[in-house]
């Protein structure tokens, strides 16, 4: 967890705060989990189209490398956009 989030639990005594940093590591870890299924599950669905090998063809393979490097490139370049936007936000102190 970052140092950012850390700053936000500062009212809170040693035990809260472990227990909320705990549930935002779930959390985030829970997020990644499911960006990695979606990952797996849009490239199998878009490039495996033949069952008759137990090993991916030469473009499936490439199909899946390229999805791949796009849907992550995708969640890199929206992650980047939504950090700056909430730089850019106002605050509430």
């Amino acid at each position: 967890m970052d140092a950012s989030m850390m700053a936000g639990l500062e009212g809170l005594g040693a035990e809260d705060q472990a227990k909320m940093a705990s549930m935002i590591d779930q959390l985030q870890l829970r997020d990644s989990l499911r960006m990695y299924n979606s990952l797996v599950e849009r490239c199998f669905v878009d490039c495996v189209d033949s069952f008759t090998r137990k090993t991916l063809q030469k473009q499936e393979e490439t199909c899946v490398m390229r999805c791949a490097e796009k849907f992550l490139k995708h969640t890199m370049r929206v992650g980047a956009r939504f950090g700056e936007l909430n730089q850019n936000a106002p605050t509430q102190d």
